[in-house]
């Protein structure tokens, strides 16, 4: 991880070894090596073999509507909010190959948020970037999304969202206006300033404590006063150093919202942020 943060700048290092040792298992296996050593040549002259491990260890698991029951509390205690402002900014940190993003595409139109929302989607990995852009999913995979989005609250037919062509769904370009999809390195790279709603959901559980601090003091800094912080349901903010910036809007879903200034000014000294 040291050689390749040094040979390409991508910095593996503190990722969950559990999670890092998992994949350096599926390569060997993968390409058939026996041992580490007679990867690591490869992987530090080879660019191309090395733009297919970063393939291999970016978190590409993802679908529409994952876990319904969040986006129905999206719905119910954050879009509310939201319409209080005259324009929104969100950012949708580690996106994959965007589906989730969609996700939230719908259900900004659907709650006539969708004009007035400006949507930035980052990941590290361009190749998954470019698969996002796309909009084209497989087909097999459309009664799954259905299910979800129904049980997410959906108002409309999810199959105006699209249409399909051979083994494969394209969806609605009106999706994609508001979208701009962009390479962010959430652990090298710098803060998106002045968001109204960050999502990053299922990423920190990929990370270990130091780098989980790190990432959640960059939303902290990137969200205006009040505005929401959205994690995975098996992630917390509990034990970082932004925990008391936050209040919890909801436990099972696992957003927050930032305090306000007169929220920070009750709390004790020894506390406060």
């Amino acid at each position: 991880m040291e050689a390749v943060y040094q040979r390409y700048g991508y910095d593996f290092r503190h990722y969950a070894k559990a999670s890092i040792k998992r994949r350096i298992r599926n390569l060997l296996d993968c390409k058939k090596f026996r041992h580490l050593s007679e990867v690591i040549p490869r992987l530090l002259y080879d660019e191309r073999y090395f733009e297919q491990v970063v393939f291999n260890f970016s978190i590409t698991i993802t679908e529409m509507f994952r876990d319904p029951n969040f986006y129905k509390t999206l719905r119910e205690k954050v879009i509310p909010y939201l319409k209080t402002f005259p324009f929104i900014k969100i950012w949708h940190a580690g996106c994959a190959t965007g589906e989730e993003v969609y996700s939230l595409a719908i259900i900004l139109k659907e709650e006539g948020l969708y004009d007035r929302s400006t949507i930035f989607a980052t990941d590290f990995n361009d190749a998954t970037l470019k698969k996002a852009n796309s909009g084209i999913y497989l087909l097999k995979h459309i009664k799954t999304y259905t299910a979800n989005y129904q049980q997410a609250g959906g108002k409309e037919s999810f199959s105006d969202y699209y249409y399909a062509e051979y083994d494969s769904v394209i969806l609605d370009k009106s999706l994609k206006s508001r979208i701009t999809f962009a390479n962010h390195n959430l652990v090298t790279d710098n803060v998106f300033g002045e968001m109204h709603l960050i999502f990053c959901r299922n990423v920190l559980i990929y990370f270990d404590r130091s780098l989980q601090n790190r990432v959640l003091k960059l939303f902290r800094e990137s969200l205006i006063h009040n505005g929401f912080l959205c994690l995975g349901n098996k992630e917390t903010i509990q034990f970082s150093d932004v925990n008391y910036d936050f209040d919890l809007t909801d436990e099972e879903a696992k957003t927050y919202h930032i305090k306000t200034v007169e929220d920070c000014a009750t709390m004790p000294a020894a506390t406060a942020s």
